[in-house]
């Protein structure tokens, strides 16, 4: 079974999990690709990756402080036997609504009147009759899913209601904030990327 290195120590989200998808399609569907990272965000990025894609991953830290994530990628058989599907109808792209929120207001002009307006723009998303599929929280819009946020109550309950809420692991990390994320998961620029190129809507308050 083939096993390709990656070193993507020192390199800054998303270059690790990019790195890592590349050496992944060189497997041709089978193989390991071990990769070294020197942070712990990195490594839950790229653990989240496997488990996306249905891949069997390890990771330890090493001596010199920094970690290795393993994934393992096995080829899926073809079942000859498997019913061919016929489609009656075009297949209707499913909506995909991603709210896109960057700062800790909303507008230009007075930031005291703009948190008060993206506080209220968070509620009204909890009383709508279609919820978004996702929200992704980066830069200034970090604060609003860690501890001490006003619209934390109004988050979970989008939470409750199968909204995914991701927040940018890098900006956790320069806000100081890693250990205060208090709804909804840590993701990676990548990720925030494909999110929006995947989504039938983006919508940015």
């Amino acid at each position: 079974m083939e096993l390709i290195h990656v070193d993507a120590r020192s390199d800054a989200c998303p270059i690790p999990v990019v790195k890592t998808k590349e050496a992944i399609a060189k497997l041709n569907g089978e193989g390991t690709v071990e990769t070294l990272v020197d942070n712990e965000t990195a490594v839950q990025n790229l653990t989240k990756l496997a488990h996306q894609k249905g891949y069997e991953a390890t990771s330890e830290q090493q001596n010199d402080g920094c970690y290795r994530v393993s994934m393992t990628i096995q080829k899926q058989e073809n079942r000859e036997d498997a019913p061919e599907k016929v489609l009656s109808q075009p297949a209707v792209r499913e909506q995909n609504t991603v709210v896109v929120i960057a700062a800790d207001h909303m507008g230009e002009g007075d930031n005291e009147l703009g948190r008060t307006l993206l506080k209220g723009f968070i509620f009204a998303l909890v009383t709508q009759e279609e919820s978004p599929k996702t929200i992704l929280f980066y830069n200034g819009g970090a604060r609003l899913t860690c501890e001490g946020s006003d619209s934390l109550e109004d988050l979970h309950a989008l939470a409750e209601q199968g909204v995914e809420i991701l927040t940018c692991g890098t900006c956790l990390n320069f806000y100081g904030l890693t250990e205060k994320l208090a709804v909804g998961g840590v993701t990676n620029m990548y990720e925030i990327a494909e999110k929006q190129m995947k989504a039938t809507l983006v919508v940015r308050p």
